[in-house]
């Protein structure tokens, strides 16, 4: 053979991998990754849709508490003759009364109506009385004022809590209702800044600055109000007819995710006897009674920190108002932390229980050091704990309930316990006991001891009861294959 010969070299033989691209099973493996991704990009839309607006609108209520409490450290107590007697709890604790009686219908009126519809209107009644609580004259006027504003945002929590479940399996409720709560602790902690400017506003338009307080935020509330319409998404069933949401068939997707999840999503008929045959499940109590202890502590903080700072500490007004913002700042932080270490590892008691040790720290601090700066890091604990605490009580819940009336139920039961909890957090905190508080601080330090020991309990009975589920001797909440989360 020459040198500039051609040689041709052998075909290379093919292998046999054994797979086949038309095989059924890679098939199948190709559509279980596309249906995935679309279930991500879905879930991505529900987080930028849902938890931005639930975050916004829970906010107002906190939004209220801090409007009030910067107010309560100008001079509204005495120009409204709050400060005699205990005028100014009875402003705070009118307000959960009327909140605690709505809650129920409200909750219901959120399915009924639908959420877009529903959380607009309340919205909007919200802003426009609290717009016009810049021109009460009396106490007795505030009082007035101060029970249309509870009505008002009576459905606004365990709606919100209840619509928020209905879009997300069990694995992915805690870090959503983190997101929640971390929007409504930053539009208040912004709140307080906010109002420090507005109280700078005092005589202008013969006004002072607390009428100016109102009067801003209250326009902005009821400018959310009309906005929530078009912002705010229905139950995932009825999602494609939202403005500009999903389409039909992602929709249909949603859907079918949640009922894979706990098989709820069909709704019965309304009937009152179909939501409050649910009073009968002794564990409701129990999420019940956490709430309650839970809001002793956050209704102190949030409605007295800045007369903490300025009574307890030694802060000028200003000062109160501006410090008491960073500590919400700083809450989020842990709220995302443990959300995220929450549904990454199914825990929900433990964080609730840790949370805990790190509140009992935080109000050690702040009533047995004799340094401002100490107690002032204490808040920071104490605001950080309670917070992140919001979003594991509201996952351990509705991770362990199935119906979508039970839902609506326990949602609206465990608000008003929330309610009733803040209705004895208003009369912990008692100025006569500055700088120290110790009322507030034996009792917020006993309610999460107690918070601890039902914790114990709870996953005590989980686990057994899931135990017997597993052996087949027991179906729990009615639903096969259904195990508790603790």
């Amino acid at each position: 053979m020459s040198k500039g010969a051609q040689t041709s070299s052998p075909e290379p033989e093919e292998v046999d991998t054994g797979l086949d691209d038309n095989d059924p099973i890679i098939e199948e493996e190709q559509n279980n990754e596309e249906k995935k991704e679309l279930e991500r990009r879905i879930r991505f839309k529900v987080d930028l849709r849902l938890c931005s607006i639930a975050g916004i609108l829970c906010s107002l209520d906190l939004l209220d508490s801090g409007v009030i409490s910067s107010a309560s450290v100008t001079s509204m107590l005495s120009d409204l003759h709050l400060d005699q007697g205990n005028r100014y709890s009875v402003s705070i604790f009118i307000f959960t009364i009327a909140s605690i009686a709505f809650q129920l219908p409200s909750t219901i009126a959120v399915r009924t109506f639908g959420p877009r519809i529903w959380f607009s209107f309340i919205t909007v009644c919200f802003g426009i009385i609290t717009l016009g609580t810049a021109w009460v004259r009396t106490w007795r006027q505030m009082i007035a004022l101060r029970i249309l504003l509870g009505i008002s945002m009576s459905g606004v929590y365990p709606g919100l809590t209840y619509l928020i479940s209905t879009w997300y399996t069990r694995e992915e409720q805690q870090l959503r209702f983190a997101f929640m709560q971390s929007g409504e602790v930053i539009v208040l902690a912004t709140g307080s800044i906010v109002n420090f400017g507005l109280n700078q506003l005092g005589g202008r338009g013969g006004l002072k600055g607390w009428q100016w307080m109102f009067i801003v935020q209250g326009s902005i509330a009821a400018f959310m109000g009309f906005l929530t319409f078009w912002w705010m998404v229905d139950f995932p069933e009825n999602a494609s007819e939202s403005f500009w949401f999903l389409s039909e068939e992602e929709s249909k997707i949603a859907a079918a995710r949640i009922e894979r999840d706990r098989g709820d999503v069909v709704v019965d008929p309304f009937s009152w006897k179909k939501v409050l045959r649910h009073a009968k499940d002794v564990k409701i109590y129990g999420f019940c009674t956490l709430y309650f202890l839970q809001n002793l502590v956050s209704t102190s903080l949030s409605y007295f920190l800045p007369i903490i700072l300025q009574g307890g500490m030694g802060f000028s007004t200003n000062k109160a108002i501006l410090l008491s913002a960073p500590p919400y700042y700083y809450a989020v932080v842990p709220a995302i932390l443990s959300a995220i270490i929450g549904d990454r590892f199914q825990l929900r008691g433990p964080i609730i229980t840790f949370n805990s040790i790190c509140l009992i720290a935080g109000f050690c601090m702040l009533g047995f050091s004799d340094q401002v700066t100490v107690r002032y890091v204490g808040t920071y604990l104490a605001t950080g704990a309670y917070v992140a605490n919001w979003a594991a009580m509201a996952t351990y819940q509705a991770n362990n309930i199935v119906g979508q009336w039970k839902r609506v139920f326990t949602a609206a039961a465990v608000t008003a316990c929330n309610g009733a909890g803040g209705i004895a957090g208003s009369f912990i905190v008692r100025q006569p006991e500055a700088p120290r508080y110790m009322t507030a601080i034996w009792v917020s330090i006993g309610s999460h001891i107690m918070i601890m020991g039902v914790i114990a309990c709870f996953s005590l009975y989980f686990y057994m009861a899931n135990q017997k589920q597993r052996r087949g001797k027991k179906v729990i909440e009615g639903t096969e294959g259904f195990r508790f989360t603790y």
